[in-house]
């Protein structure tokens, strides 16, 4: 199938244009001193303005013009060697045990295996293969091989069963659902919770505190208005097309998902496609750079209800880090949840900022943080991940069983 991506690609290029164009507009207003600023600059920023001032203006506007082609060449360029390139992914899935509606559950364990039940919960937003992408970068086969039994949620793309699905949905009865088909089949198990996923699996033993041994919450955001406040601004005015949308189509399209997600940095996606083509074609990195975009652009939309339970709720209200937030009727609280807990804490996280996600690593009582030199997704895939992040989850879920 022909790739897509870099989903939605039209407004990758609006956004590349738009930002490239505002050089070439401002300049001649730099230039005549209509363009101003009241903030204070620094050294640097200072040295660059004289530097501009001083400069031939004919040969200044050439030479952005010549760099905002390049850049443009170089973007699309990328583009083209992505879709173009033969990486596909092969791995065989793992046998489904488990399956209500969209939702199915994957069976990781090898058929001997006597270690620690794990059921590993992704957001609803993406799809569940992020923790096995290739042979060498799968957080689920590093863990069966050591022994553990893990069991990996997958919720696909939402049917007419999900249409009217909110939170309380998806936690107290799918989910909810799934850990008793893992109890029955190998015992009381840990839950490991990547990113929204991770807020589930909180709303998940907040529910059923006593069916489950422990906790992995890996890059799980908990104070929605950390770093600042200002995280919250902008959805007052998106709020409005987000109803509308929501409204119309019953859900949030994945691509609009994509938009909302870029928005904090519109560039990203132009800067890593211009990398990505300076690469090596055929080595490693490329490939592992074609599988992870080939997952973040297979994404799935939101239901109506979670839609407006998590953007307004979570992101607005801040109604998890006020521990003000509830799954049927249960507030989750994180100082009342005492089983073990690793949070792991990606340092260059721009999904989850860090100092969003260490709140919850200090609210649980028995909780302990594991700082990673990665970004949201780079930290599952990266040259160190097995080392970094692998072994050490690994490690604290293989004493979980001794600790009960």
């Amino acid at each position: 199938m022909p790739r897509q991506g870099p989903r939605p690609l039209p407004f990758h290029l609006l956004t590349q244009a738009t930002s490239l164009l505002s050089s070439l507009s401002a300049l001649p207003l730099w230039k005549s001193g209509s363009a101003s600023w009241s903030r204070h600059w620094s050294a640097e920023e200072s040295e660059l303005r004289a530097a501009i001032n001083r400069a031939d203006p004919a040969k200044l506007n050439q030479a952005l013009s010549d760099e905002t082609i390049r850049r443009v060449d170089s973007f699309l360029a990328g583009v083209k060697a992505y879709r173009d390139h033969p990486y596909r992914r092969t791995l065989e899935p793992m046998p489904v045990i488990w399956r209500q509606g969209s939702t199915r559950l994957f069976d990781y364990a090898a058929p001997d295996a006597k270690g620690t039940p794990v059921l590993v919960v992704p957001s609803l937003v993406n799809r569940s293969y992020v923790l096995d992408l290739t042979p060498k970068r799968s957080l689920m086969r590093h863990l069966a091989k050591k022994g553990l039994r893990p069991f990996l949620i997958d919720w696909g793309s939402p049917g007419e069963e999900e249409r009217g699905f909110g939170l309380d949905d998806y936690i107290g009865t799918r989910l909810s659902a799934a850990l008793d088909e893992v109890t029955a089949r190998a015992g009381k198990p840990a839950l490991l919770g990547y990113c929204m996923g991770g807020l589930l699996t909180l709303g998940l033993a907040a529910l059923r505190p006593d069916d489950v041994l422990g906790q992995v919450l890996m890059a799980v955001p908990w104070d929605f208005h950390r770093p600042t406040s200002l995280a919250a601004q902008p959805l007052s005015a998106l709020r409005e097309p987000i109803e509308h949308a929501i409204e119309r189509l019953g859900e949030l399209p994945g691509d609009m998902l994509q938009i909302l997600f870029a928005l904090p940095d519109p560039a990203a996606v132009e800067r890593k496609f211009r990398q990505f083509v300076r690469l090596n074609q055929s080595q490693a990195a490329a490939r592992r750079f074609v599988a992870l975009e080939d997952w973040v652009n297979d994404c799935v939309p939101l239901t109506a209800a979670v839609t407006r339970e998590t953007f307004f709720g979570w992101y607005g209200d801040n109604l998890p880090g006020r521990n003000q937030w509830s799954v049927a009727g249960v507030k989750v609280v994180p100082r009342q949840l005492r089983h073990p807990a690793l949070v792991v804490v990606p340092v260059r996280d721009r999904i989850v900022p860090a100092e969003s996600a260490r709140p919850l690593a200090d609210a649980l009582p028995n909780g302990r943080r594991l700082i990673i030199e990665g970004g949201h997704v780079g930290m599952l895939i990266g040259a160190r991940a097995v080392t970094e992040l692998y072994a050490p989850i690994a490690g604290f879920l293989g004493r979980m069983r001794k600790r009960e």
